[in-house]
Order: structure tokens, then sequence, then C-alpha cells
């Protein structure tokens, strides 16, 4: 019971922060199988029942040909909890894999995304949900941050291209230990698919990095989420958030001059 109030307490806090939940949506929740998805989808049924707005739940299980095992167990846990639920097999995904059976996580995703947004217009959905957890946040800020050169991680609302779908992250507060202890507790049915099991990715790494540096910093994902929702944009090296000081105004005593130098420009 405790964990349960944990977990919706975190949820709760992400729906209300980034109003992320409004009046009649239709929220087609995107249902993997792993402990994440599990999580969400209950969750988001018991918020369905004591939100102050309205809205419909659905879920959908989009099939690319790496699930570890059979999917029928799912048919009969979302019978139980009354849930209407779409099974796909992606064939285009399965072609992919055909041709390129070491294909990258970019390249999949595309496939799914397509897929997903067929599906949900299929369903009448205008809202998707997905089971990104704080876990993912923080990897996905440390892994633009290490590996393209950018300061970004995963956002809690986002828009699909053409403004069709609102694309909501309910469990950004929530930490796996949650949804792996929620899971086991439940005796959820999770299957999980071959890329939870893939070595040697960037992914992987990064991950690997932070159950390492946790063993003696235990609140660090707490810090980083907090560090994400702290943003000191001044201290930042982007030019299009520096603040020069306004003409005319004399520099504080310490303070460096502002070199103009062409020179510089090509450092």
């Amino acid at each position: 019971m405790e964990l349960e109030k944990a977990i919706l307490r975190r949820v709760g806090q992400a729906v209300a922060r980034f109003g992320m939940i409004r009046e009649g949506d239709r929220i087609a929740v995107g249902f993997s199988g792993g402990k994440d998805s599990f999580t969400l989808l209950s969750a988001l049924l018991a918020l369905q029942k004591r939100a102050p707005v309205r809205f419909s739940l659905c879920a959908f299980t989009i099939d690319q040909g790496k699930f570890l095992a059979p999917v029928e167990p799912f048919r009969e846990w979302m019978r139980g909890q009354g849930v209407d639920w779409t099974y796909r097999v992606d064939n285009p995904s399965l072609r992919l894999l055909g041709r390129q059976p070491d294909h990258g996580c970019d390249l999949c995703s595309r496939f799914r995304r397509r897929a997903v947004y067929a599906l949900a217009r299929e369903l009448g959905a205008n809202v998707i949900a997905l089971g990104h957890t704080a876990d993912d946040l923080c990897e996905s800020f440390l892994r633009n941050a290490m590996f393209t050169g950018r300061l970004a991680a995963l956002p809690p609302v986002a828009w699909s291209r053409k403004r069709e779908f609102r694309l909501i992250r309910p469990l950004i507060y929530v930490t796996e230990d949650l949804t792996r202890a929620w899971a086991e507790g439940s005796g959820a049915p999770v299957i999980p698919c071959g890329c939870s099991l893939k070595t040697g990715t960037v992914r992987r790494s990064v991950r690997g990095m932070l159950e390492e540096l946790e063993k003696e910093h235990p609140h660090l994902k707490s810090t980083l989420l907090n560090a994400l929702g702290n943003v000191e944009a001044s201290r930042l090296l982007d030019r299009r958030l520096f603040q020069p000081e306004e003409e005319g105004q004399s520099a504080s005593a310490g303070s460096l001059p502002v070199l103009h130098d062409p020179a510089f420009m090509e450092l």
C-alpha cells in the first residue's frame, strides 16, 4: 500500500505540474510488457478514479519481433483490469529485423513511432502515454550532453510533428526501483524484449555509469532531476541565452572585458 501511494504521489505530481491530462482526453497507453509499462497503466487506472477531470484509457502493444516469450498473458491481465487492449504485429519492423538484425535504436524507434501513430489514430486517441521513468530522463540527459553535445532530456509533454497527438510521460518522477518493486509485488506477467539485454551500447554504458556512482551517492538521480528543473541559463555557453551588461552600465569589479576580436570567433 505504501508503495502504491509513493508511485501515485509522484505520478500525480508530474501530471499536475505539466498539465498532462485534460478534460475529455482519450489516452492510449503504450504497453511494452516491461515493469515500467505495467506500472504506468496501473497508475493511470488508479488516477482515473480520483482525478478531477474525466478521461478514458485504452492500451496497445506494438510487436516488433523482439519479445522473448509469447505475449498472451497480457490479454488475461488486461481483461482482469478491465482495459481495452490492442495487440498489433508491425510487419515493416519484422522485415527490418530480417534485413538488418543489428539495426540501431534510432531506426527501430522510427519504425515504432510510425506504427504507434497509425494505431493511436485507429483507437481515436488524442494522447499517447509513454512509460519513460526518472532513470530514463537522467540517462537521456547525460547521453545527450556527453555524446551529442546538447543539453536536453526527454520532455514531460511533447507533440507529434503534425500536432495530432500529445505525448505524455507520467512516470518522470518514478524511479525504476519503484516500478520493479511494484511489478514483483503485483505478480504482473512481465515479458521483456531482447533490447533490454543488449550490451555494448551508449545507453547501457550510461546506465552502468549511473549505477556505479549511485553506490556512493544514493541520491544521485534525485539531484539530476532537480538540476533539470533548476536551470541557470546565464551560466551556460549558449549565446542565445547570454545577457551581456547593458550599454553604459559599468562592469563590476573583477569582471572580464567582452572580447569582440574575430579571431576569438574561430576558436
